[in-house]
């Protein structure tokens, strides 16, 4: 555990560890984010990411046969298809993936993410598994199996059964923690078992290379360009990018549409003005985030914020 972590990922320090858990802090130029990583029963560990940055390496790849269940509960998390094609798994979907293909570096397009990863060594879960529960007969080659991870990963909308399963793993009382996380992976590993694996032409969105760098350039614009107003079909000729595609990777990238997301991100923004500069005058801040009107900007404020800006810098002062 503590190699896995340590190899790929230079800034990082260990915060604590003991009785199989350990507890690490990530850093680098985006952010910083903490990993809880368990060692449930042997072959088997459970890792709870908690991550605000926009990408980094919670551990080494290698090309051991591996069953990996990820659940994204907050956030979005993008990942290879190959031949230069990438896709999304996001809030309510889990990516089930064989270890031999999976990738650690992570790219998290909305700069947060919050998730928990199941890793099942075959062989050594295999024999383990067992032992917690006599007569425990689902393995994870045969999940492997069941849903062909070979080399693509599935990503899959959690039935209510697997949901509630993730949802109680998030919320473990401390005291019997490693116990009832292992409950908790057999009851997993069951539902799995019996999931009908998702059709083959069922395939998930994807987009290109090309595609989300220039979908990240139109983000990026749109942030150091925030007084002024640009329409959608002025960014599409701009980044010399088709209109429906742009809209369509911008909302699937960043989990809301760009309009959506200017106007939170310029909310966000006055909001620290507000806070920051508190002489100034509520209509420069409007027209400082592209605003002509200050009412408009008022009530997009408060639609966001739930409060007028007025009413937000006298509350947190």
């Amino acid at each position: 555990m503590r190699d896995a972590i340590q190899q790929e990922e230079q800034n990082t320090m260990l915060l604590a560890e003991s009785d199989g858990c350990a507890v690490w802090q990530l850093r680098n130029e985006t952010g910083e984010g903490t990993v809880t990583c368990y060692t449930i029963f042997p072959g088997v560990e459970l890792r709870f990411r908690d991550l605000h940055m926009t990408h980094c390496v919670c551990g080494k790849t290698d090309d051991r046969v591996r069953l990996t269940i990820e659940h994204c509960r907050e956030g979005r998390m993008a990942y290879a298809l190959g031949e230069g094609a990438f896709s999304y798994v996001s809030a309510g979907e889990m990516k089930l993936e064989n270890g031999a293909s999976c990738s650690q570096k992570l790219d998290l397009p909305s700069g947060h993410y919050h998730g928990l990863v199941v890793t099942l060594d075959p062989e050594q879960a295999s024999r383990s598994l067992p032992n917690v529960m006599a007569g425990f007969s689902v393995t994870p080659a045969a999940i492997l199996r069941r849903f062909a991870l070979n080399e693509m990963p599935k990503v899959i909308a959690c039935t209510e059964r697997v949901a509630h399963i993730f949802e109680e793993m998030y919320r473990v009382p401390e005291k019997a923690r490693i116990s009832y996380f292992q409950i908790k992976i057999l009851e997993l590993l069951l539902a799995l078992d019996s999931m009908t694996p998702p059709k083959k032409n069922a395939a998930h969105p994807y987009f290109y290379k090309t595609q989300l760098e220039k979908t990240k350039a139109v983000r990026d614009f749109l942030a150091e360009h925030i007084s002024e107003n640009f329409t959608q079909e002025e960014l599409s000729a701009r980044f010399d990018f088709a209109l429906t595609p742009m809209k369509t990777c911008f909302k699937t990238a960043y989990g809301t549409s760009i309009g959506a997301w200017l106007t939170d991100y310029r909310m966000n923004y006055a909001a620290e003005i507000l806070l920051r500069e508190k002489r100034r005058n509520i209509a420069e801040i409007a027209a400082q985030v592209g605003y002509d009107s200050a009412s408009k900007f008022a009530a997009a404020f408060k639609k966001v914020k739930h409060m007028t800006p007025a009413e937000y810098r006298s509350a947190l002062r």
